[in-house]
This record gives structure tokens, C-alpha cells and sequence, in this order.
């Protein structure tokens, strides 16, 4: 870029005059009202700063313009007579962005978020456009290394500038993509992951709720019948029908790897007379079965291990051990057999236990292949997400969506919480960075007020890493279409928002909340935004942008049907429909046939 100053004004592009400021406002009163049907909301103002090289750079929030009269100028035909003619009063308010410098020690043309000092009265106050425009624009990613830059798109101001993102800043401090259905999140995702498809070791892991990002690891052929190269790899959790031969993709969570609080919140019952000791035989028992698991092979691990350590053991132990105290005795004061201390009282909990052991859904927790059972087998699942070889991606779509509804919070958290524990533990020059994307977060990141005893324990893992992982190498990207039912503490650890069109109030609401005061006039635009665009703030840009997302290569299996179309085009598969239904009896979209 050249050394001469970028932005150039003479009197043609010069709005008016600063007539009023407050902490983060200006008000300027327009003298040239040619320019006022160019000064749209959203355009760009600057203001003469200090010196001759400053300028205070604003964006415009409000344009008004009231009428007042006044007398006019005396007729010379008639000078006695008084006319009285109406006269507009124009005014813009702009809110302030940041600072332009043309030369700042040996840096020319530097901008910097923030004002290093409020306006003056009377400060010559100009429009910026045209090549103006064009050249401060592009000014905003100028000082990015290619090793840094995040290109999203345009900005819908300038379309010939990119809008590009510090991708270090953008994933250093936790973002979220929000917006209401059919607004174009799912592209906006599958942009991201494109983009860092290009980086060499990106590592990511996605929790697909809906399935609909499989294509970013099997894409499907295009119109003209090419098929893109995959960005990712695929896994699912393992659903009923991948029990008996579970595919290589699958994966499963074994009820050993829960914690004990985990464990408990999915089948201790709290209301029940006898939880706590429920509650206090369970987690004596798994202490003891961890520690014969360990005894003579891992004694190392056993000196220091504790009941929330993911060390295998059998369930079926754990149960003979349960029902012997269910029914045990004990000797009585007259010598004869007596009911014991524990008798009758874990009956309920054996119960739930065991339904849950014996429900095909949740397979993928109780019912694991023997080989989940070996104390090496965590250490290679763990391997396979987080340092995957060479020839694999280093992009994971994990698709959650045959997990039950109910223990779909405890699942995200505890897949969540295994991976955050392996990265905190291991040495700190050997770590390398790795980012959750929560897709549809509202499902398992519920506000804490709402949250259940399952759901509590999802939020308290995730809720750890938003407020710790930063400092280990893992971050967050939120993706959800009802911001105001996630997690608010979550939320609140976000430094980078790409907000699409928001319709709900108090969604909007809750994005507002989560922006600075002087940033509320940007937000006023939510509901008004066209399909794919975004305003994007925070961190990992300079200026906060409306902009126009870029359409991925490889489109989500989320694009909105064409209703009215395909009711012309397109009459309804019976043998789909007769199909689904088997699907629906086996819980599984694995294929099947009955011998």
C-alpha cells in the first residue's frame, strides 16, 4: 500500500460540523445536505481529530432531519412584507469505532480500535466513500500475515473489499455463530471449517447434532457430477444397530468413563428416602472394582487414583456387588440372621441400573464391545480425535444424532470433558490447540436456571472450558439458533460473535446484553438481515462490519426445501416411507434385514 494518506476529503465530501458529543456518541450537524441521502445507516464518518493526520472514524447509528421556520430574506419588490420560509435541520449520530492515523512514528496509515480522544466542537466532520471506502477497507486486514487471515467474505458497504478475520483472535477467546433458522448458519460453519481445512494441522472436532455436516466427510456429487474432496472425518456415537458389529467410525462413551457425579445424575434418584445411600454403596463399590482393575499391573496409577478416574471395570460386578447388599444379612443380638444395613434399600437404584444397562438406545454407554474394557483402550479413541496420523483430517464431524434426547447433555459432556482433561494434563510444550464446535448449543448448554440434574452436569464441563480452556489450548465456537436458551456464562466467555438475522426479541435481547452499550445502535439491523449475511464483532476484527458470508464449497445437508416446488415435482415414496418406519423400530439408520 502506498504511503500516502488513504483517506483524502475536500469540500464536496465534507458532511458538516460536530455539534455535540458524549462518551461514545456524536452528534453532527449536517451542512451539505446533498451528502445526507448517501449517509445511510451503517455508513462510515470521520472526524477531524487532534492534528492534521488524525481522524476519529465512526459509524452512522440515526439520520434525522427536522423542519424549522425562520424569515426569509426580504423581498426587495416588497420590503415591508415578512416572509417566513421553512428550512430543514439535518443531523447524523454516529457512534465511534476507532482511530486513523496517517503517520504514527514509522507506521503510516495505522487504524486502531478505540478513540484516543473524544471529538471537539466544531470539528470538520466528512463522508466516507467511494475511493475513500475502498481504500480503508481494505486497510482493515492489511496488517494480517497469510498465516492469520480468516476470509468470510465481503462487506456489505464495499463489496470489493474482503472481510477478513484474525483467525488466531477468532479461536484464541471463544466465538459463537448465532442466528435464527434458515439464516444461514450451517454455511457459515462449513465456511469456518473450510478455511481451516487449508491450515495443515487444524484440529477440530464438531458435535453434529442434526447429522447434517456428514457431508463434509462423504460430499455428494454435484449437477455437473464432480465430487468435492473431503474437509473431515466422520464418526457417530454408536447407535443400536452398530452393537453387534460396531463400524469403524463408530464411537463409544462406556459408563466407566463417567464420573461419579455423572453416573449418579443419570440414575440415582434424589427425591428417593434412601439416595444417599444409594448414592454412598455405588461409589464405594466402583472404588473397588477400579482398584482390582489396577492392582499388580498399574500400580503407579493405583497410588493415586480416585473414584472419578477413567479406569475400566464391569458393570456386571458392580451389580452382584449392589444386589448382595440389597439383600445381604447380618448376625443379630440373639445370634439368628437379621436384615443387613443395606437391605431393601438399593432395590429402586438396581432397577434403574439395570434398565438402563438392558435399553438398546444407550447401547453405546452399557452394552460397549469387550475391547472397551481394556485399559488401553481409551488412549487409542483419544488418539483418534486429537492427533489422527498423517493422511487423516484434522477436522472430526462427530454426528450425536441418534443419542436419546435425555442423556444427550451427560454424552457432550463427558466426550467434552475427556479430551479438555487429556489436553490440561499433558505437557505444556507438547500441547497443540483444538476447538469444540457446539452445534445447536441450546440443546445441551441450557441456561443453569432451567437445567436439570443431566443437564447440569453437560454445563458444568463446558462451562469450565469457557472460562479455563483459553489457557490450555481449547476453545469454543457456539453455534445456536435460540441464543437466549444457552448457557449465559458460556456466552459470556465469547470475544468474537458472527450475528445473522435474529428475529425473536429477546434472543435479540440477549445479544444485545452481551455487546457494549455503544454497540446497540449495529444490533437495531438483526432482523433485517438477508440470508447469509452477518454482523461480525469482537476480537478478531478491527471494525465492527455487516458483511456477506462466502457460500462454502461442500453445502451442509441443512438447505431449506423448496415446498412449493417439490409439491409440483416431486410425490412421496411409499417405500421410503414403509422404510423409515423399520428405521424407526430398529432406532438406527444402519441398514438391516431381518434372516
Amino acid at each position: 500500500m502506498s504511503d500516502a494518506s488513504i483517506l483524502t476529503f475536500d469540500e464536496t465530501s465534507r458532511l458538516g460540523k460536530v455539534a455535540s458529543v458524549d462518551t461514545s456518541r456524536v452528534l453532527i450537524a449536517i451542512e451539505n445536505a446533498v451528502l445526507l441521502p448517501r449517509a445511510a445507516v451503517g455508513s462510515l464518518i470521520a472526524i477531524q481529530g487532534a492534528t492534521a493526520q488524525e481522524f476519529l472514524i465512526g459509524m452512522t447509528e440515526r439520520v434525522t432531519r427536522q423542519l424549522r421556520e425562520q424569515a426569509a430574506q426580504p423581498d426587495p419588490m416588497a420590503p415591508t412584507i415578512l416572509a417566513v420560509e421553512v428550512v430543514p435541520d439535518d443531523a447524523l449520530r454516529a457512534i465511534l469505532l476507532g482511530t486513523y492515523r496517517t503517520i504514527q512514528g514509522s507506521v503510516r496509515n495505522r487504524f486502531k480500535r478505540g478513540a484516543d480522544s473524544f471529538p471537539q466542537i466544531d470539528r470538520a466532520c466528512f463522508l466516507i466513500e467511494g475511493g475513500n471506502l475502498q481504500r480503508f477497507m481494505g486497510l482493515l486486514g492489511k496488517d494480517l500475515d497469510e498465516t492469520q487471515r480468516l476470509e468470510l467474505g465481503h462487506f456489505a458497504i464495499d463489496q470489493s473489499a474482503a472481510a477478513i478475520a484474525n483467525g488466531d483472535r477468532f479461536f484464541q477467546r471463544h466465538a459463537a455463530i448465532l442466528g435464527s433458522t434458515g439464516s444461514g448458519k450451517s454455511c457459515a460453519v462449513s465456511l469456518i471449517l473450510e478455511r481451516a481445512h487449508a491450515r495443515k494441522h487444524a484440529n477440530i472436532v464438531v458435535f453434529d447434532m442434526h447429522g447434517e455436516y456428514a457431508s463434509l466427510a462423504a460430499p455428494p456429487a454435484r449437477k455437473d457430477g464432480s465430487v468435492p474432496k473431503p474437509i473431515a472425518s466422520g464418526f457417530k456415537i454408536a447407535g443400536p444397530g452398530d452393537l453387534s458389529k460396531p463400524p469403524e467410525n463408530a464411537f463409544f462413551l462406556p459408563y466407566w468413563l463417567l464420573n461419579r457425579e455423572e453416573m449418579l445424575s443419570m440414575i440415582l434418584d434424589r427425591s428417593d428416602q434412601n439416595a444417599p445411600n444409594q448414592a454412598a454403596r455405588f461409589t464405594s463399590h466402583v472404588r473397588e472394582l477400579k482398584d482390582a482393575t489396577l492392582k499388580g499391573k498399574h500400580e503407579t496409577v493405583r497410588a493415586t487414583f480416585t473414584v472419578d478416574s477413567p479406569v475400566p471395570y464391569k458393570l456386571s460386578e458392580l451389580l452382584e456387588k449392589l444386589e448382595e447388599d440389597d439383600k445381604g444379612t447380618k448376625t443379630g443380638a440373639k445370634g439368628g440372621d437379621i436384615k443387613g444395613d443395606w437391605n431393601g434399600k438399593l432395590t429402586r437404584f438396581i432397577s434403574r441400573l439395570e434398565g438402563k444397562a438392558e435399553d438398546r438406545r444407550y447401547g453405546f454407554m452399557f452394552q460397549p464391545p469387550a475391547v472397551a474394557l481394556e485399559y488401553d483402550w481409551l488412549a487409542k479413541q483419544i488418539v483418534r480425535l486429537l492427533s489422527p496420523g498423517a493422511g487423516k483430517h484434522g477436522i472430526k464431524v462427530v454426528d450425536f444424532s441418534e443419542v436419546p434426547s435425555d442423556v444427550l447433555p451427560v454424552v457432550t459432556g463427558v466426550f467434552a470433558r475427556l479430551l479438555y482433561d487429556v489436553q490440561f494434563w499433558m505437557q505444556h510444550e507438547k500441547r497443540t490447540p483444538f476447538v469444540f464446535v457446539c452445534d445447536e448449543a441450546h440443546l445441551y448448554l441450557p441456561v443453569r436456571e432451567d437445567a436439570d440434574a443431566v443437564e447440569k452436569q453437560a454445563l458444568s464441563s463446558f462451562e469450565r472450558i469457557a472460562k479455563e480452556g483459553r489457557k490450555y489450548g481449547v476453545s469454543l465456537l457456539v453455534v445456536s439458533q435460540r441464543p437466549s436458551d444457552v448457557s449465559r456464562t458460556i456466552l459470556s466467555q465469547c470475544n468474537n460473535f458472527l450475528i445473522l438475522r435474529l428475529t425473536n426479541d429477546q434472543d435479540q435481547n440477549v445479544v444485545r446484553r452481551l455487546m457494549p452499550d455503544s454497540l446497540a445502535g449495529v444490533l437495531d439491523g438483526l432482523p433485517l438481515l438477508d440470508t447469509g449475511e452477518a454482523l461480525l464483532l469482537g476480537d478478531a476484527i478491527l471494525l465492527p462490519a455487516r458483511i456477506k458470508l462466502k457460500f462454502p464449497n461442500i453445502e451442509p445437508l441443512s438447505q431449506t426445501r423448496n415446498f412449493w416446488q417439490e409439491w409440483g415435482e416431486k410425490a412421496p415414496d411409499a417405500a421410503a416411507v414403509a422404510a423409515a418406519v423399520e428405521t424407526l423400530r430398529r432406532q438406527s439408520r444402519t441398514a438391516g434385514k431381518d434372516v
